[in-house]
Order: structure tokens, then C-alpha cells, then sequence
């Protein structure tokens, strides 16, 4: 019997599965009002990222080397994606979990599970709808993207294609939450309690411990806040998505073991201790993934090509000790302009902080406080200095090799633009919210939105 069974299971189309799961999605509220809300969120947001850039751009004009730091990454699209990203973060959980919660209230669960189908397959359909429904979700996002490009605006293919994934791989993992919500909350109420919980309470941990050494800095990396800042800074760092990965596929795992009605809760307990174990294994491997690229146009996040090749011959491993407090600007900068972009140029960096003692501003009788200690082989050096001019010379006379000289190449030119973003307001205060909302009275006529799913979408 079991043998037909899973034979059965193997041999069921997912595709009307699917349909059915894409059909109660767009045919509910939370997806519609959710792209409603997203209008006015976005396009404020463009409005005055724009507004900003433009102003930025008339200074540039005056001064050539203004226009260097004028990039669309950090003027545009991370303004605009951060009001998508706080929209997701609190509005697609109710998405999400109406694609389970709404089957459990109603007792339609209990049926669905006797389908042939696995709980795993059954899971990932599910996750696949709610992928689906944030990729609709994020055409607000994505027309204000086409608009800059309309205004005249440049976006560079890398950049743009990794924070769009780096919001995908986010959007993704805040759905698998609240799958799992839905699967151990009795009623959709408390299942987006639960998941509001767990993502605002993320910016609450963000804020408190993150900066602190040890531990803290381990729980801080936790956060779900914490997925998308290496994307805005135009890095893809594979540990990252290997946890991201590994978080959703946990969250999959956890919800199959959650989501058949009828088992007692204990043994389902014990079943989610492997799978939470599993989730912890590839958060600890994530952190030990230092593998990175710089896919920023201005390559800000490296140094110059030469120095990156030298770096890289460098085999001995090089230990830093820092005697900074995490809160000390001077750390700040040195993370942001040597310290990071050495872990990812060379093959062995460690970095210790040895200054966790509050920062009051100056230094206080210690002598070595604000000092920076750089070990490779049997040789040591002492700087105080946080510019990668000073410090890299520094480290090749540790490692006994002579700098190379750069070879001279173009700079970064920036792209300044004066945009009237006025007409952007037409946009996303009138004609979108007007389509959206003409779509919508066209999926509560199931006749015709069940045509286009059959016919357009293949889905049958």
C-alpha cells in the first residue's frame, strides 16, 4: 500500500497544485491591497530620491569631482527598494500566510493532505505561489526602475541584477516564515503575529547588538535586516546566500513536519529537532563562506586591480589586532576601507578587536588604545592609520614584496542627472493604482481569470 501511495505521489501533476494555489492568492485581498499600499510607498520614495539626486547632479555640474560619487545605486535604487523592502517585511506575510492559514480555519487542510501528494511537495508549492505573488508584488518597484530609465537615469546591469536578487532572496525567506507561522498557529491572526514578531523583531536586535564583538556580533548577523545590506553596498557574498538558502530550505523542512493535521504535537517536536539542527549547521558554514565579488560599477568595494593581484599571492596567513571599541568611528572607517576589502583580496585574514571597552570619545590612559597591529610570517607593524594608502605599503613590506604601480585607468565618471520627478507622481498616485485596481475587479470574476490561468498561464 505504501508503495502505491508514494508511487501516486510521484506520479501526481503539480500543475494544477500550483493553479490553485496562484488562483487563491490573486483572488484574495491581501495581494491587492498590499499593491495599493505599495503606490503611494514607492513612488514617494522615487519622488524623493530623485528630488535629491537632482539636486546632487546641478552641484555636480559646477564641480566636475562632485560627479564621482554620484551613483544610481546609492541615489536610486536603494532609496526606492527600501520602501519595497519595508513593505514586504510587513505586509507579505499576510500574502504568505493566506496561501496555508485560510486552509486550516476552514478545514480544507485535512483534505488537502489526503491528495497524493508529499507534505514537502505540498510545502513547496505553496513557497513557489508565494514567490510568484512577491515577483507581482514587486512591479511597482520594478516600473520605477523603468521610469529613471525614462527620465534618462543609468543602471548598471550588475548592480541593479544583485540587489534584485538580494530583495528576492529576502522576500523569499520572509515567506518561508510565515509558512511556518501558518503551519504551528491555529488561526491566521496569530500565525502573523508570530511573523511580525520574528521580522520586526529583527530591527530591534539590529539596533541593540550589532557593532558588538563576539557572541552579539554572531546573534546580530541573525537578523533579518541584515540579508540585504551587503547587496546595497553591491556585494555578492556566497556564505550569505548559502544561509539565506539554507534558512528557507530549514523553514521548508520544519513546515512539512508542521503542516499534517492529526499528529501529536510532541512527536512533531521531535521530528523538527533535526531539521532545526540542520538550519544551525549551514548558519555556522555560511560564516566560514568568505567567498565575495565587487559587482559595484565604481568598484568601491575593492581595491585597485593591481593590489588585488598582489594580495592574492600572498599565501601566509595575516592577523590583524585591533585595539579600537566597536563604536569608535576610526573603526568604522577602518572595516569599511582595509579591513573588509583584505578578507576578500586575501587567501588568510583574521581580525581580532581587542578594544571592548566603551568608547568615551578620546582615549583615555591608554597609550595603545587606537592602534592597529598587523602580524603576517614572523614579522610585526603598528599603525594607527585607517587609509588603505598607508596601510597596504605597510603590509607588502611585512610580506617583503615591492608595489606594484597601478595601471592608470578611467575613473569612475558618476552620472548625474537633473530629472523633473514631478510627472513620476502621475504615475504611481494615478495610473498605476488605477490598473492595479482594474485588474483586481477583473480576478473576482473567476470565469474569466480562470480562462486566463488555463489558457495563458498553462497551468491546467
Amino acid at each position: 500500500m505504501r508503495s502505491r501511495k508514494s508511487y501516486a505521489a510521484r506520479a501526481a501533476p503539480v500543475r494544477p497544485l500550483l493553479a490553485k494555489e496562484v488562483r487563491e492568492i490573486l483572488s484574495g485581498r491581501s495581494l491587492w491591497t498590499m499593491l495599493l499600499l505599495l503606490c503611494p510607498l514607492i513612488g514617494y520614495g522615487f519622488f524623493q530620491a530623485v528630488s535629491l539626486y537632482a539636486e546632487s547632479s546641478s552641484a555636480a555640474l559646477q564641480s566636475p569631482v562632485l560627479a564621482n560619487s554620484l551613483s544610481p545605486l546609492d541615489g536610486i535604487l536603494v532609496p526606492t527598494l527600501g520602501s519595497f523592502y519595508v513593505a514586504v517585511t510587513l505586509l507579505f506575510p499576510f500574502v504568505a500566510i493566506r496561501v496555508l492559514g485560510q486552509e486550516k480555519e476552514s478545514g480544507a487542510l485535512r483534505l488537502l493532505v489526503q491528495l497524493p501528494y508529499r507534505s514537502p511537495t505540498l510545502v513547496v508549492i505553496k513557497l513557489v505561489a508565494v514567490v510568484l505573488a512577491w515577483l507581482f508584488a514587486s512591479l511597482p518597484a520594478l516600473s520605477a526602475l523603468a521610469v529613471w530609465r525614462t527620465l534618462g537615469g543609468h543602471l548598471s546591469f550588475a548592480e541593479t541584477s544583485n540587489l534584485l536578487f538580494g530583495h528576492l532572496l529576502y522576500g523569499t525567506l520572509v515567506g518561508a516564515l510565515a509558512l511556518f507561522a501558518a503551519s504551528i498557529a491555529e488561526s491566521a491572526a496569530t500565525a502573523a503575529i508570530i511573523a511580525l514578531a520574528v521580522t520586526i523583531g529583527s530591527w530591534v536586535l539590529d539596533f541593540t547588538i550589532a557593532g558588538h564583538p563576539g557572541l552579539l556580533a554572531w546573534i546580530a548577523q541573525l537578523s533579518l535586516t541584515q540579508t540585504l545590506r551587503p547587496f546595497e553596498q553591491g556585494l555578492l557574498s556566497g556564505g550569505l546566500v548559502l544561509g539565506i538558502a539554507g534558512a528557507i530550505g530549514g523553514l521548508v523542512a520544519l513546515t512539512s513536519v508542521w503542516l499534517p493535521p492529526g499528529i501529536p504535537p510532541r512527536k512533531k517536536m521531535r521530528r523538527s529537532v533535526p531539521c532545526i539542527l540542520a538550519i544551525v549547521a549551514v548558519l555556522g558554514a555560511s560564516t566560514q563562506a568568505g567567498w565575495s565579488v565587487d559587482v559595484t560599477e565604481d568598484r568601491r568595494n575593492s581595491f585597485a586591480t593591481a593590489d588585488q593581484q598582489l594580495l592574492a599571492t600572498l599565501r601566509l596567513p595575516l592577523t590583524i589586532k585591533v585595539r579600537l571599541a566597536p563604536e569608535d568611528p576610526r573603526y568604522a572607517d577602518l572595516q569599511r576601507n582595509v579591513l573588509s576589502k583584505l578578507e576578500r583580496a586575501m587567501p588568510s585574514v583574521s581580525v581580532s578587536l581587542a578594544g571592548s571597552r566603551q568608547y568615551s570619545g578620546v582615549s583615555s590612559g591608554d597609550e595603545s588604545y587606537g592602534e592597529v597591529e598587523y602580524v603576517y610570517g614572523n614579522r610585526t607593524d603598528i599603525s594607527r592609520s585607517t587609509s588603505p594608502r598607508e596601510i597596504l605599503p605597510l603590509i607588502y613590506n611585512l610580506a617583503g614584496v615591492s608595489q606594484t604601480s597601478s595601471a592608470p585607468g578611467a575613473d569612475y565618471p558618476g552620472y548625474p542627472l537633473i530629472a523633473d520627478a514631478s510627472i513620476t507622481l502621475l504615475w504611481f498616485f494615478g495610473a498605476l493604482p488605477l490598473l492595479i485596481a482594474l485588474c483586481w475587479w477583473w480576478s473576482r470574476h473567476p470565469r474569466r481569470f480562470d480562462r486566463f490561468l488555463v489558457h495563458k498561464g498553462g497551468l491546467s
